[in-house]
C-alpha cells in the first residue's frame, strides 16, 4: 500500500505528528468556542419556551411586547445555528487538512496547495462563525433594555 514511501520511523512519524499539532490545537479552539454557541442556544430555547405560555395568555399591547421578543429570540437563534454550523464546517476542514498532511508525508504525495487552500476556507469559515456570533450578541444585547414605563413607575404611596 505504501511502496515507495518514505522512512516509517519513528522519527518521521513524530515529525508528522508535529505538522499536525497546531490544527489539532485549532480544532480545540473551534470545539470551545462550540461549547459557548450551544450553551448561548439553549439558553435562548429556554426563554423562548418561558415566553410561549405568557404570549398565548396575552392581550393588547402585552401581546405585541411578547410578540416582538419571540421574534428577538428566533432571529437570536437563527444567527447562532448559522455560528454553530460554520464553525462545524471549520472544523471539519482542519480535520481534512490533518489527514492530508499525514497522508502527503506517507505517501511522499504533494498536496501542498490543497492543504493551504483547506487551512484559508477553515480560517474564513470560522471568522465568518466569529462574525456571525458578534451579530447575535449585538442583537441580544440591544434587546435587553428596561421598558421605560418601569423606569418610571411611581409607587401609590397612600397605601
Amino acid at each position: 500500500m505504501f511502496e515507495g514511501s518514505p522512512n516509517l520511523s519513528v522519527s518521521t512519524v513524530a515529525d508528522i505528528v508535529r505538522l499536525a499539532v497546531a490544527p489539532v490545537f485549532l480544532l480545540s479552539g473551534i470545539g470551545a468556542f462550540l461549547n459557548v454557541c450551544t450553551s448561548r442556544l439553549s439558553r435562548i430555547v429556554d426563554r423562548s419556551r418561558e415566553i410561549e405560555p405568557v404570549l398565548l395568555a396575552s392581550r393588547g399591547r402585552e401581546h405585541g411586547r411578547w410578540v416582538g421578543e419571540l421574534e428577538i429570540l428566533d432571529r437570536r437563534m437563527t444567527l447562532v445555528s448559522w455560528a454553530i454550523s460554520l464553525s462545524v464546517v471549520s472544523a471539519v476542514l482542519i480535520c481534512v487538512v490533518v489527514a492530508l498532511l499525514f497522508t502527503a508525508s506517507l505517501t511522499a504525495s504533494h498536496f501542498g496547495t490543497p492543504i493551504a487552500l483547506l487551512f484559508i476556507g477553515s480560517m474564513i469559515t470560522i471568522g465568518s462563525a466569529f462574525a456571525v456570533f458578534l451579530v447575535e450578541t449585538l442583537v441580544g444585547s440591544r434587546a435587553v433594555r428596561v421598558r421605560s414605563e418601569l423606569l418610571q413607575h411611581k409607587v401609590d404611596e397612600s397605601d
